[in-house]
């Protein structure tokens, strides 16, 4: 069955496409980035990936309507996983809720990280701090539930699990997320284009830092 997919305006220059699931989106996602890059007369400056929805920005002067006429008669299609950019984040799995995760999974530690280094993660999509990339797994039913109080300082590079999600935290910011380990990689610079090395669309591997 088709995803179900619903627009609706957003600003005077944006359509917010509603779906059903995260699957959906990140399929749609991944043909409308093709559509668009091939057709830059169609006006999208940018897609904007979350969770149940994706924000399409349009330049100025588009018309809407025929956008969306446009966006509607692209088809989704299965995201090949083989040609996307990987990329390997190294890892020593050191974090504090790293006993709790696996218990909650109702596993070992050593299970767990053997399988969150055996998932291929894809970047679903970027928010709450620049940088913070919500990667979904596709090989393991995951969910972690997130701690019952928020950390005031979840230090920078933690690697961390909530619901299907794992996440690298760029900066030391407030979290909630159960942490199960330290990245070796800045997932955030300034001085980088782009800033953000986890970006929609990407494939992640974890692996063991040496």
């Amino acid at each position: 069955m088709a995803d179900e997919l619903r627009v609706l305006p957003s600003g005077t220059h944006g359509l917010l496409l509603e779906l059903d699931s995260l699957d959906a989106v990140l399929d749609r996602y991944a043909a409308l980035r093709s559509a668009t890059h091939e057709n830059t007369d169609l006006g999208v400056l940018d897609l904007v990936p979350a969770g149940r929805t994706i924000l399409v920005v349009a330049d100025r002067g588009t018309d809407l309507a025929a956008l969306e006429k446009s966006l509607l008669a692209v088809e989704p299609v299965a995201r090949d996983e083989s040609s996307a950019d990987v990329i390997e984040v190294p890892v020593t799995y050191d974090g504090e809720d790293l006993a709790d995760v696996a218990e909650a999974l109702g596993c070992s530690v050593d299970e767990l990280v053997r399988r969150h280094q055996d998932e291929t993660w894809t970047v679903a999509f970027c928010g709450f701090a620049p940088g913070f990339g919500y990667l979904s797994g596709s090989s393991f039913a995951w969910s972690v539930p997130r701690r019952s109080s928020p950390r005031i300082k979840v230090p920078a590079r933690s690697v961390a699990m909530a619901g299907e999600f794992s996440a690298v935290y760029p900066r030391e910011s407030p979290g909630g997320w159960q942490l199960i380990g330290t990245a070796h990689v800045e997932v955030l610079d300034l001085d980088r284009d782009p800033p953000g090395l986890l970006l929609p669309g990407m494939q992640v591997r974890f692996v063991e830092a040496s």
